[in-house]
C-alpha cells in the first residue's frame, strides 16, 4: 500500500507532460518513441498487482539449475546484523531481457531509461489456445482480435501473453514441459508477430508468463533475435496476468541498475 500522498505523487509523475519524451535514449528504435509534442493520457489507479514470482533455488529454470543461491555471511546474533551473499543467473525467475542479451551491440540494463520501464500494459489472453496446444505461438491474429475489443495497441506499451502457464510454476515438469527427448513445451510469441509489431505498432516490450519469449520447442530463438536487437526489452516468467485487466493498466518494471548486465531479476507491478 502507498503511504499517504504516494498515489498522488505517482499520478503526477505519470501524467506529467513529456514523461515518455526521450524514449529514444539508450538506443531504442525511433519507431518505439512517442512524438515529442504528444502528452500521455491521464492514468489513475486504485490497486497495485504484483506480477512477480517469488525467487528461490526451487524456481524452474531454462538450464535446470538453481537460478539463485543464498549464502549467509553475517548473522544478527553473532555479528549484529543479517546479510547474505547471492549467486544468481541473470535470466532466472521473473526477469528482464535487455537488448544486449541477443545482440552484439545492444544496450545493457543500466542504459534503459526509467521512462521506458513505466508503460501501458496490454494483456492478450490465449489460455484457451494454449490449453489445446502447449506449443502455441501467439500471432498477429491474436493481437487483431484484442484490438477489435480494446482499440489499437497504445503507443510505447508492453504486450503481455497470458497463456495460463504461471499456474504450473510449482510443478517444474509441467512448467517446462520437458519431454523424454529433452525438448521443452510451453507457449511463446511467434517470430512473425514480433516482426509485425516492429513494423506496424509502437511497442516497447514483450512479456511472457512462461520461461521464454520463444515457445519451448524453439531451437533458433527467432523471436529473441528479432525483438531484442531492435532495442526493445522482454520480460519472462511473469505472474498474475490473470489478475489485471486486458487493457488500461500501467506496468512498472523494477530492475537492478547493474552496469553491463544482459538482464536481471525484476519486481513487476501493475497499477490498475
Amino acid at each position: 500500500m502507498c503511504v499517504p500522498g504516494c498515489q498522488e505523487m505517482v499520478q503526477a509523475a505519470l501524467t506529467r507532460r513529456g514523461f515518455f519524451r526521450g524514449a529514444a535514449v539508450a538506443g531504442f528504435a525511433a519507431t518505439a518513441v512517442m512524438p515529442a509534442e504528444a502528452a500521455p493520457a491521464s492514468r489513475q489507479f486504485k490497486s497495485v498487482v504484483d506480477l512477480t514470482h517469488t525467487m528461490s533455488p526451487d524456481f524452474p529454470t531454462y538450464f535446470g539449475v538453481p537460478g539463485i543461491e543464498l549464502q549467509k555471511q553475517f548473522d544478527i546474533k553473532k555479528d549484529g546484523f543479517n546479510l547474505n551473499w547471492w549467486r544468481l543467473i541473470e535470466h532466472a525467475g521473473t526477469h528482464l531481457d535487455a537488448p544486449i542479451h541477443f545482440s552484439e551491440s545492444g544496450v545493457t540494463v543500466e542504459k534503459i531509461s526509467a521512462g521506458e520501464l513505466v508503460v501501458p500494459l496490454a494483456v492478450v489472453d490465449v489460455r484457451r489456445q494454449a490449453e489445446k496446444n502447449p506449443d502455441y505461438l501467439m500471432g498477429v491474429a491474436d493481437i487483431q482480435a484484442w484490438e477489435k475489443k480494446f482499440r489499437r495497441l497504445p503507443d510505447n506499451c508492453c504486450v503481455a501473453m497470458l497463456s495460463g502457464w504461471a499456474q504450473h510454476v510449482g510443478d517444474p515438469a509441467k512448467y517446462t514441459g520437458k519431454d523424454a527427448g529433452g525438448s521443452f513445451h510451453f507457449p511463446g510469441f511467434a517470430p512473425e508477430l514480433a516482426a509485425w509489431l516492429l513494423k506496424e505498432r509502437k511497442v516497447l516490450g514483450l512479456a511472457a508468463d512462461t520461461l521464454s519469449l520463444d515457445n519451448g520447442q524453439s531451437k533458433d530463438f527467432k523471436t529473441h533475435y528479432i525483438w531484442l536487437p531492435s532495442g526493445r526489452w522482454g520480460l519472462e516468467n511473469v505472474a498474475n496476468l490473470d489478475k489485471v485487466p486486458s487493457s488500461g493498466a500501467t506496468l512498472v518494471v523494477g530492475v537492478a541498475k547493474v552496469k553491463g548486465a544482459t538482464g536481471g531479476p525484476a519486481r513487476l507491478t501493475a497499477l490498475v
